[in-house]
């Protein structure tokens, strides 16, 4: 356990074109399900896992949620605050932005206390300098946005979801015709709303933890498998689904392991779409 722990995380990279992104090539590191814990995912691996993303020079660092953990067997849970000292050391040109996942909500001391009106991850990543991007919007470049929602579960279920994200407040703002990249925690929001997004990206699913299997991937999204893990296209929008960092459940991973995903988006033209994966494209 200990050596496997120690190794370098998987890097998941992919080339991505796209008919709504007008601006030059932009380099982005994906880090998602951090769940922290003692065992499982200390601050000693968190910390292994900065460096190793520093190490790739991203232009922009997007973390979509789950940094707190629940159910997992053996652990014990690590504070927000502690958990984000770590994250402070993370840095790009273009930023470092956060939003906020399920078990950000459901398995947050302070939100379970003030009956779910606010999270002690927000306010931790915020005190470090990370933005968290609660349904709102930063410019990024002249006509670049990125836009941040909150987790579509919330303290619920995948079936009966305390729906934490609002659209439409979280794209006020943003010119039509802009340029858009989207954090949104679980990634149904990609066909529940077809927004001109040029890349979407989220986590959630932890690309099935036991896809080998094909038993977990079916779990986490109401569209089974359509929004497992990897590529998915629609016309020129784009979504990546990174397999996530950190454990659910049971700290076991067959076939799907951790990794953070460098995803490198173009303008499109012929030249550029060319895939590290292939992309899988989404029929209605």
């Amino acid at each position: 356990m200990t050596s496997s722990f120690s190794k370098p995380f998987h890097v998941a990279r992919y080339q991505v074109a796209s008919d709504l992104w007008f601006e030059t090539s932009i380099r982005l590191a994906i880090l998602s399900d951090l769940h922290a814990c003692s065992r499982w995912m200390p601050l000693p691996r968190l910390a292994r896992l900065v460096a190793q993303v520093n190490s790739e020079r991203p232009d922009l660092i997007l973390m979509p949620g789950d940094f707190l953990v629940g159910h997992l067997f053996g652990k014990r849970p690590v504070p927000a605050a502690a958990v984000a000292e770590v994250l402070k050391e993370l840095w790009a040109p273009l930023g470092v932005f956060a939003t906020l996942g399920n078990h950000d909500w459901s398995d947050c001391p302070q939100a379970c206390r003030n009956g779910y009106t606010h999270s002690s991850v927000a306010g931790a990543l915020e005190s470090v300098g990370i933005p968290v991007l609660s349904n709102r919007n930063t410019a990024l470049r002249r006509n670049a946005y990125l836009v941040g929602l909150d987790s579509a579960i919330g303290a619920g279920t995948t079936l009966r979801p305390d729906a934490r994200h609002d659209p439409q407040t979280a794209f006020k703002g943003v010119p039509e015709g802009a340029s858009t990249i989207l954090m949104a925690h679980e990634p149904d929001f990609f066909l529940d709303q077809c927004r001109p997004v040029a890349l979407q990206v989220s986590g959630h699913t932890h690309g099935g933890q036991v896809g080998a299997l094909g038993i977990w991937a079916t779990r986490p999204s109401r569209y089974g498998t359509r929004l497992d893990y990897g590529l998915k296209r629609d016309g020129g929008r784009n979504l990546v689904v990174t397999a996530g960092v950190g454990y659910g459940g049971v700290p076991v991973r067959i076939g799907k392991v951790s990794e953070f995903a460098i995803v490198t988006l173009h303008p499109s033209c012929a030249a550029d779409r060319r895939s590290a994966a292939p992309a899988q494209a989404l029929g209605n």
